[in-house]
């Protein structure tokens, strides 16, 4: 079963161009950016609830780490991710409950949910601060965010300095991803109990990309 709630007006503005190009990359690349990333995205989401909220779903990278009937509450205004994101779901046996509206404000109740999971989506968010609030706002005492994202390299590196001169094509291509953010901070800022990160690099051609965190924080 499939729900669609109505979204806010003027939440979020689709490019027209980029927003398909977008939905189209993911889906092409996917495959390889799983390949890079899915060791640790195995460990993170191991144990992932029967209903799990997620930020950014895009096209549905992360449903194979749902079990079948499970339930999905996708946070995605991007409506031109929506259709990859429905065939998703029904690939692998997923509830999906679609949620067309932005991450800092999900419209769902407060202390609701168990878990709350993205992938390479707070880098894209305008105020990530306003984000996280959210995040613990809907989690119930002990729930757990469960993150990966891209980060800005140490200062003084090679990758900054690449991740410096591509960074506004690389926030036009991608409508507003950030390459240079320290999320780390932030995520421990947050106020909850307890956070653990763990940093690392890939090794692709998308070098802006490369230097990574992943963990969970504790509600």
């Amino acid at each position: 079963m499939t729900t669609v709630s109505p979204p806010p007006a003027g939440t979020f503005e689709v490019h027209r161009g980029r927003g398909a190009f977008n939905a189209a990359f993911f889906a092409v690349m996917g495959p390889y950016i799983e390949w890079n990333v899915r060791a640790h995205k195995q460990r993170l989401f191991a144990d992932l609830p029967r209903t799990v909220v997620e930020l950014g779903p895009g096209v549905g990278a992360n449903m194979r780490h749902l079990a079948p009937g499970s339930t999905l509450v996708a946070v995605e205004p991007n409506a031109p991710m929506h259709r990859r994101l429905h065939a998703a779901a029904a690939r692998h046996g997923v509830d999906l409950d679609l949620r067309e509206t932005v991450a800092d404000r999900t419209g769902l109740p407060d202390h609701s949910v168990d878990c709350v999971i993205s992938s390479l989506v707070l880098c894209t968010v305008t105020d990530p601060a306003a984000v996280l609030a959210e995040v613990r706002r809907i989690l119930r005492p002990g729930g757990t965010f469960r993150f990966l994202e891209h980060v800005a390299a140490p200062a003084g590196t090679p990758t900054r300095a690449l991740q410096r001169v591509l960074r506004r094509p690389w926030a036009w291509t991608f409508e507003g991803c950030s390459c240079e953010r320290d999320l780390a901070g932030p995520i421990r800022a947050a106020g909850f109990t307890h956070v653990d990160i763990e940093p690392y690099r890939l090794h692709s051609p998308f070098v802006s990309f490369n230097t990574q965190i992943c963990g969970t924080a504790y509600a």
